[in-house]
Protein backbone atom coordinates (compact mmCIF):
# COMPACT_ATOMS: atom_id res chain seq x y z
CA UNK A 1 0.00 0.00 0.00
CA UNK A 2 1.42 3.15 -0.79
CA UNK A 3 2.90 5.05 2.56
CA UNK A 4 4.41 8.15 1.92
CA UNK A 5 3.35 10.77 4.22
CA UNK A 6 2.89 13.94 2.53
CA UNK A 7 2.43 17.30 4.97
CA UNK A 8 4.18 20.73 4.59
CA UNK A 9 6.44 22.57 7.48
CA UNK A 10 6.03 26.40 7.07
CA UNK A 11 9.76 28.11 7.36
CA UNK A 12 10.23 31.42 8.51
CA UNK A 13 10.15 33.84 6.40
CA UNK A 14 13.49 34.78 7.13
CA UNK A 15 15.26 31.84 6.88
CA UNK A 16 14.87 31.16 3.23
CA UNK A 17 17.02 28.53 2.74
CA UNK A 18 18.29 25.04 3.83
CA UNK A 19 21.52 26.71 4.93
CA UNK A 20 20.12 29.42 7.08
CA UNK A 21 16.98 26.65 7.81
CA UNK A 22 20.06 24.48 9.38
CA UNK A 23 22.68 26.80 10.79
CA UNK A 24 20.09 29.17 12.54
CA UNK A 25 19.25 26.67 14.88
CA UNK A 26 22.25 24.98 15.47
CA UNK A 27 23.86 28.17 16.50
CA UNK A 28 21.35 30.37 18.47
CA UNK A 29 18.61 27.49 19.98
CA UNK A 30 19.42 27.46 23.85
CA UNK A 31 19.78 24.26 25.12
CA UNK A 32 16.53 24.14 27.85
CA UNK A 33 17.62 23.17 31.41
CA UNK A 34 16.13 20.07 32.22
CA UNK A 35 16.28 17.88 35.82
CA UNK A 36 18.58 15.36 33.85
CA UNK A 37 20.29 12.33 35.47
CA UNK A 38 23.73 11.23 34.67
CA UNK A 39 24.26 7.34 34.51
CA UNK A 40 27.26 5.22 33.36
CA UNK A 41 26.61 2.07 31.85
CA UNK A 42 29.39 -0.31 30.85
CA UNK A 43 29.74 -1.91 27.58
CA UNK A 44 30.14 -5.55 27.14
CA UNK A 45 33.81 -4.75 25.87
CA UNK A 46 34.77 -3.02 28.81
CA UNK A 47 34.10 0.85 28.11
CA UNK A 48 31.60 2.93 29.15
CA UNK A 49 28.61 5.05 27.73
CA UNK A 50 27.32 8.14 29.36
CA UNK A 51 23.41 8.32 30.00
CA UNK A 52 20.92 10.95 30.56
CA UNK A 53 17.31 10.89 32.30
CA UNK A 54 14.42 12.17 32.61
CA UNK A 55 11.32 10.37 34.86
CA UNK A 56 8.14 10.97 35.29
CA UNK A 57 7.82 7.56 36.77
CA UNK A 58 6.47 6.33 33.30
CA UNK A 59 6.05 2.98 31.68
CA UNK A 60 6.69 4.69 28.13
CA UNK A 61 10.13 5.68 27.41
CA UNK A 62 11.77 7.61 24.75
CA UNK A 63 15.43 6.84 23.57
CA UNK A 64 17.04 9.66 21.69
CA UNK A 65 20.42 9.37 19.81
CA UNK A 66 22.27 12.33 18.48
CA UNK A 67 23.89 13.26 15.56
CA UNK A 68 28.03 13.30 14.22
CA UNK A 69 29.87 15.18 16.86
CA UNK A 70 26.70 15.90 18.95
CA UNK A 71 25.81 14.89 22.85
CA UNK A 72 23.12 14.11 24.67
CA UNK A 73 22.70 18.06 25.87
CA UNK A 74 22.52 19.44 22.20
CA UNK A 75 19.50 21.98 21.80
CA UNK A 76 17.83 19.57 19.56
CA UNK A 77 18.24 16.54 21.90
CA UNK A 78 16.91 18.78 24.94
CA UNK A 79 14.01 20.32 22.66
CA UNK A 80 12.67 17.03 21.79
CA UNK A 81 13.31 15.37 25.28
CA UNK A 82 11.17 18.59 26.46
CA UNK A 83 8.12 18.14 24.68
CA UNK A 84 8.08 14.34 25.36
CA UNK A 85 9.00 14.89 29.09
CA UNK A 86 6.24 17.47 29.66
CA UNK A 87 3.36 15.43 27.89
CA UNK A 88 4.29 12.52 30.24
CA UNK A 89 7.00 10.29 28.92
CA UNK A 90 10.28 9.34 30.78
CA UNK A 91 13.84 10.22 28.39
CA UNK A 92 16.80 8.98 27.85
CA UNK A 93 19.32 10.63 26.22
CA UNK A 94 22.77 9.57 25.50
CA UNK A 95 26.58 10.08 24.24
CA UNK A 96 27.79 7.79 21.41
CA UNK A 97 31.85 7.06 22.79
CA UNK A 98 33.61 9.73 23.07
CA UNK A 99 30.77 12.08 23.23
CA UNK A 100 30.68 13.37 26.70
CA UNK A 101 32.90 15.10 28.78
CA UNK A 102 35.69 12.28 28.92
CA UNK A 103 37.62 10.54 26.26
CA UNK A 104 36.37 6.68 26.19
CA UNK A 105 38.89 3.60 27.08
CA UNK A 106 39.30 1.57 23.87
CA UNK A 107 40.68 2.58 20.66
CA UNK A 108 37.30 2.57 18.98
CA UNK A 109 35.11 5.32 18.62
CA UNK A 110 31.76 5.51 17.42
CA UNK A 111 30.17 5.31 14.04
CA UNK A 112 27.25 5.55 11.76
CA UNK A 113 26.21 1.59 11.89
CA UNK A 114 27.52 1.49 15.41
CA UNK A 115 24.22 -0.62 16.75
CA UNK A 116 25.87 -2.58 19.72
CA UNK A 117 26.05 0.20 21.72
CA UNK A 118 22.05 1.19 21.08
CA UNK A 119 21.84 -2.08 22.03
CA UNK A 120 23.13 -1.67 25.12
CA UNK A 121 21.57 1.17 26.05
CA UNK A 122 18.09 -0.66 25.15
CA UNK A 123 18.89 -3.70 27.20
CA UNK A 124 19.99 -1.63 29.85
CA UNK A 125 16.69 0.45 30.26
CA UNK A 126 14.51 -2.02 28.75
CA UNK A 127 13.49 -4.16 32.06
CA UNK A 128 12.30 -0.62 33.69
CA UNK A 129 9.07 0.25 30.98
CA UNK A 130 6.52 -1.48 28.89
CA UNK A 131 6.92 0.40 25.60
CA UNK A 132 9.70 2.31 24.10
CA UNK A 133 10.27 4.11 21.61
CA UNK A 134 12.97 5.35 19.15
CA UNK A 135 14.21 8.42 17.94
CA UNK A 136 17.49 9.56 15.85
CA UNK A 137 19.00 12.50 14.44
CA UNK A 138 21.02 12.38 11.32
CA UNK A 139 23.66 10.01 12.37
CA UNK A 140 21.62 8.90 15.38
CA UNK A 141 18.75 8.35 12.78
CA UNK A 142 20.70 6.14 9.99
CA UNK A 143 21.70 3.99 13.55
CA UNK A 144 18.59 3.91 14.42
CA UNK A 145 16.83 2.63 11.53
CA UNK A 146 19.87 -0.06 10.99
CA UNK A 147 19.38 -1.06 13.87
CA UNK A 148 15.67 -2.02 13.84
CA UNK A 149 16.40 -3.51 10.42
CA UNK A 150 18.69 -5.81 12.49
CA UNK A 151 16.26 -6.33 15.86
CA UNK A 152 12.50 -5.46 15.41
CA UNK A 153 12.11 -9.22 15.36
CA UNK A 154 13.15 -9.69 18.89
CA UNK A 155 12.96 -6.50 20.44
CA UNK A 156 9.39 -6.60 21.19
CA UNK A 157 9.06 -3.82 23.74
CA UNK A 158 10.34 -1.26 20.62
CA UNK A 159 7.03 0.32 19.74
CA UNK A 160 7.64 3.05 16.92
CA UNK A 161 10.47 5.15 15.78
CA UNK A 162 11.39 8.46 14.59
CA UNK A 163 14.86 9.16 12.31
CA UNK A 164 14.75 13.25 11.55
CA UNK A 165 17.68 14.15 8.68
CA UNK A 166 18.41 10.88 7.97
CA UNK A 167 21.34 10.06 5.69
CA UNK A 168 20.06 6.47 4.45
CA UNK A 169 23.00 6.43 1.71
CA UNK A 170 26.48 7.07 3.91
CA UNK A 171 28.42 7.06 0.78
CA UNK A 172 26.34 9.77 -1.23
CA UNK A 173 25.73 11.50 1.66
CA UNK A 174 29.17 12.32 2.73
CA UNK A 175 30.32 13.46 -1.01
CA UNK A 176 27.86 16.06 -1.10
CA UNK A 177 28.44 17.38 2.22
CA UNK A 178 32.09 17.67 1.44
CA UNK A 179 31.25 19.36 -2.16
CA UNK A 180 30.67 23.33 -2.90
CA UNK A 181 29.24 25.65 -0.33
CA UNK A 182 28.32 22.31 1.50
CA UNK A 183 31.86 21.60 3.04
CA UNK A 184 31.86 24.13 5.69
CA UNK A 185 29.82 21.99 7.05
CA UNK A 186 32.47 18.80 6.59
CA UNK A 187 35.21 21.19 7.74
CA UNK A 188 33.18 22.13 11.08
CA UNK A 189 33.23 18.20 11.20
CA UNK A 190 36.38 17.00 10.71
CA UNK A 191 37.94 20.25 13.27
CA UNK A 192 36.84 18.06 16.45
CA UNK A 193 37.17 15.11 15.08
CA UNK A 194 40.67 15.16 14.15
CA UNK A 195 41.06 16.95 17.55
CA UNK A 196 39.24 13.35 18.81
CA UNK A 197 42.18 11.18 17.12
CA UNK A 198 45.37 13.29 18.39
CA UNK A 199 43.65 12.77 22.29
CA UNK A 200 42.77 8.80 21.29
CA UNK A 201 46.49 8.41 19.86
CA UNK A 202 47.89 9.45 22.74
CA UNK A 203 46.89 6.40 24.56
CA UNK A 204 46.92 3.74 21.54
CA UNK A 205 50.44 5.25 20.12
CA UNK A 206 49.87 1.77 17.88
CA UNK A 207 46.25 1.97 16.83
CA UNK A 208 46.08 5.29 15.71
CA UNK A 209 48.65 6.49 12.69
CA UNK A 210 49.11 10.41 12.98
CA UNK A 211 51.13 10.63 9.97
CA UNK A 212 48.22 10.90 7.56
CA UNK A 213 45.97 13.51 9.62
CA UNK A 214 47.64 16.37 7.59
CA UNK A 215 46.27 15.14 4.42
CA UNK A 216 42.96 14.31 5.60
CA UNK A 217 40.80 17.03 3.18
CA UNK A 218 37.08 15.29 3.41
CA UNK A 219 34.92 13.21 5.80
CA UNK A 220 35.38 10.70 3.13
CA UNK A 221 38.96 10.83 3.93
CA UNK A 222 38.31 10.51 7.38
CA UNK A 223 36.41 7.53 7.29
CA UNK A 224 39.00 6.10 4.48
CA UNK A 225 41.60 6.25 7.33
CA UNK A 226 40.43 6.22 10.44
CA UNK A 227 36.55 5.27 10.51
CA UNK A 228 37.03 2.36 8.57
CA UNK A 229 39.95 0.74 10.11
CA UNK A 230 39.56 1.00 13.10
CA UNK A 231 36.04 -0.11 13.45
CA UNK A 232 36.70 -3.80 11.32
CA UNK A 233 35.90 -1.62 7.52
CA UNK A 234 39.03 -2.19 4.83
CA UNK A 235 37.96 1.39 4.36
CA UNK A 236 35.13 4.06 3.46
CA UNK A 237 33.63 2.38 0.77
CA UNK A 238 33.10 -0.78 2.49
CA UNK A 239 31.58 1.02 6.10
CA UNK A 240 29.27 2.85 3.89
CA UNK A 241 27.85 0.02 2.24
CA UNK A 242 27.66 -2.01 5.30
CA UNK A 243 25.91 0.68 7.17
CA UNK A 244 23.49 2.11 5.52
CA UNK A 245 20.51 1.72 6.80
CA UNK A 246 19.00 2.13 3.25
CA UNK A 247 19.88 -1.92 3.04
CA UNK A 248 17.85 -2.29 6.67
CA UNK A 249 14.27 -0.67 5.93
CA UNK A 250 13.09 -3.66 4.52
CA UNK A 251 13.45 -5.94 7.17
CA UNK A 252 11.74 -2.83 9.87
CA UNK A 253 8.53 -4.53 11.57
CA UNK A 254 8.06 -1.22 13.66
CA UNK A 255 5.97 1.56 12.54
CA UNK A 256 8.75 4.16 11.43
CA UNK A 257 8.96 7.42 10.26
CA UNK A 258 11.63 9.23 7.99
CA UNK A 259 11.29 12.86 8.67
CA UNK A 260 13.42 14.26 6.20
CA UNK A 261 13.65 17.63 4.28
CA UNK A 262 14.39 18.16 0.55
CA UNK A 263 16.37 20.94 0.93
CA UNK A 264 18.89 19.38 3.75
CA UNK A 265 22.26 20.22 2.33
CA UNK A 266 23.41 17.42 3.73
CA UNK A 267 21.54 14.77 2.21
CA UNK A 268 21.72 13.33 -1.24
CA UNK A 269 19.31 12.38 -3.68
CA UNK A 270 19.44 9.10 -2.54
CA UNK A 271 18.48 9.89 0.89
CA UNK A 272 14.37 10.42 -0.57
CA UNK A 273 13.91 7.03 -1.64
CA UNK A 274 10.02 7.79 -2.83
CA UNK A 275 9.48 5.00 -4.92
CA UNK A 276 11.09 2.14 -2.05
CA UNK A 277 8.88 3.41 0.39
CA UNK A 278 5.67 2.92 -1.01
CA UNK A 279 6.27 -0.70 -1.25
CA UNK A 280 7.04 -1.14 2.85
CA UNK A 281 4.88 -1.91 4.74
CA UNK A 282 6.23 -0.19 8.33
CA UNK A 283 8.11 2.78 6.90
CA UNK A 284 6.04 5.99 6.46
CA UNK A 285 8.79 8.72 4.89
CA UNK A 286 7.58 12.61 4.89
CA UNK A 287 9.85 14.45 2.55
CA UNK A 288 8.92 18.20 2.99
CA UNK A 289 9.93 20.89 0.71
CA UNK A 290 12.28 22.82 3.45
CA UNK A 291 13.25 22.24 6.93
CA UNK A 292 17.40 21.92 6.23
CA UNK A 293 18.93 19.55 8.32
CA UNK A 294 18.18 19.00 12.11
CA UNK A 295 16.20 22.49 11.64
CA UNK A 296 12.23 23.13 11.36
CA UNK A 297 12.44 26.32 13.47
CA UNK A 298 9.04 27.09 14.55
CA UNK A 299 7.70 30.43 12.43
CA UNK A 300 6.88 31.82 16.16
CA UNK A 301 9.19 31.49 18.70
CA UNK A 302 7.52 30.45 21.42
CA UNK A 303 6.26 27.23 19.79
CA UNK A 304 7.63 24.28 19.43
CA UNK A 305 10.30 22.96 16.63
CA UNK A 306 8.26 21.28 13.61
CA UNK A 307 10.45 17.98 14.20
CA UNK A 308 9.34 17.36 17.62
CA UNK A 309 5.55 17.89 16.49
CA UNK A 310 5.86 15.46 14.00
CA UNK A 311 7.53 12.83 16.00
CA UNK A 312 5.24 13.19 19.06
CA UNK A 313 2.12 12.68 16.86
CA UNK A 314 3.76 9.72 14.90
CA UNK A 315 4.53 8.17 18.44
CA UNK A 316 1.10 8.76 20.02
CA UNK A 317 -1.37 8.87 16.95
CA UNK A 318 -2.29 5.33 15.70
CA UNK A 319 -0.97 5.12 12.14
Amino acid sequence: MPIVKKTEYDHPRWQFNGHLQTIIPSIFRPAFPLPFERERVKTPDGDFLDLDWLKNKSKKLVIISHGLEGNSRRPYMTGMAKHFFLNGFDVLTWNYRGCSEEMNLKPIFYHSGATYDLDTVVSHAETSYEDIYLIGFSLGGNLTLKYLGETSRWKKKIKKAVAISVPLDLESSSIKISTGENIIYAKRFLRTLKQKVVLKAQKFPDDIPLGILRNIKTLKDFDDHFTGPLHGFDDAHDYYTKNSSMGFLNKIEVPSLILNAQNDPFLSPKCFPVTLGRKLEHIWMDFPRTGGHVGFSPRKKEDIYWSEKRAFEFITIDQ
